[in-house]
């Protein structure tokens, strides 16, 4: 029994090991929230989550829960959230590390987290660029790619906010004012990913269909779509060394390794240098200059970028199937 937040929150089988390479348990996982707790409140607190459970650890099966379960406690926050196809569910509201620690009980590692805040559904306050290596692509082309993100940032007088995706890639987020709503953030992001390949065409791509993309890294515009939620930072991904999201410094992308950053080693990296991300919501940005290149690219006479099959079908979009299976039917 935890005393967190002025609650009391059951951690169940606290020594059950969740991740192999060191043995790490639930309660573990637990202590480790709890650590980061400051800077991963800043980054998620007031947001609804999508819960993705492991209940025999990283290495097992998983499912995703959208809907707060029956018989959650009556005091936590939670909030009416939707799908693409209109379906709507109660999903938990990361109001505090109780909450937290509640869902981590139930074997939720990390958070997949909606772009706005629980009570402001109608804005997105964060643009996601999710750079997305392809096979055969190794992280040093990752760094190159946010190098150019960051080029193109600096020059549109944004800043961006780089952490590890837990895995192979890198995000970097945006802090915006909340006066757009998803579609319009979306649009701005696949203005993004189309001008930093017009920048580095042997480097990255914004090619949504996976037979055009080659080894290069893919600017995946559609994190952005509305209703879609992408890993949160501090969360922990289901991998034997229990890998962090973990946010970083720009300079530090060229010094770490993904894979070096653990539930054992982000508590010690965050004591030793402070939160990079601490700034973030400090001053909120304007979407315009993106906006800009999107109403460039659309007077140039390019189409809107292809969304998700789950998606309704979208005025401009082109035709929703890959390149290779249209020359077939044609």
């Amino acid at each position: 029994m935890l005393d967190i937040d002025g609650r009391a929150i059951t951690v169940t089988s606290p020594a059950k090991v969740f991740f192999r390479e060191r043995g790490e348990t639930k309660l573990d996982l637990v202590r480790y929230y709890l650590a980061v707790a400051e800077p991963f409140l800043r980054a998620a607190g007031g947001r609804p989550t999508l819960m993705q459970r492991f209940p025999n650890g990283a290495e097992g099966t998983s499912f995703f829960q959208k809907r707060v379960p029956e018989g959650a406690p009556e005091w936590l926050q939670t909030t009416i959230v939707s799908t693409p196809n209109g379906t709507t569910s109660r999903a938990l509201v990361l109001a505090d590390m109780a909450h937290v620690a509640w869902a981590v009980n139930l074997a939720c590692l990390g958070f997949h987290v909606w772009p706005h805040l629980h009570d402001r559904s109608d804005v997105a306050d964060e643009l996601r660029l999710d750079l997305d290596p392809q096979p055969g692509v190794g992280f040093d082309e990752v760094r190159a790619a946010a190098a150019e993100v960051r080029r193109l940032l600096d020059e549109l007088g944004i800043v961006g906010y780089p952490k590890t995706t837990g895995n192979r890639g890198l995000h970097v987020y945006l802090r915006l004012e909340p006066r757009w709503d998803s579609y319009q953030v979306r649009a701005a992001a696949v203005a993004a990913a189309r001008e930093l390949e017009r920048r580095r065409p042997e480097l990255v791509t914004s090619a949504w269909w996976k037979e055009e993309r080659g080894r290069r890294v893919f600017v995946d515009y559609n994190q952005n779509a509305p209703h879609k939620t992408v890993f949160g930072a501090w969360s922990v991904r289901a991998r034997p060394g229990a890998q962090v999201s973990a946010p970083l410094t720009w300079d530090e992308i060229d010094a770490i390794h993904p894979d070096e950053l653990t539930i054992a080693s982000v508590p010690e990296r965050l004591a030793a240098h402070g939160d990079p991300w601490k700034a973030m919501n400090e001053r909120s940005q304007s979407l315009e200059p993106l906006l800009a290149l999107h109403e460039r690219d659309r007077a140039a006479g390019l189409q809107d970028a292809p969304w998700p099959p789950v998606y309704p079908k979208q005025p401009d979009e082109p035709p929703r199937v890959a390149p290779s299976r249209a020359r077939k039917d044609a």
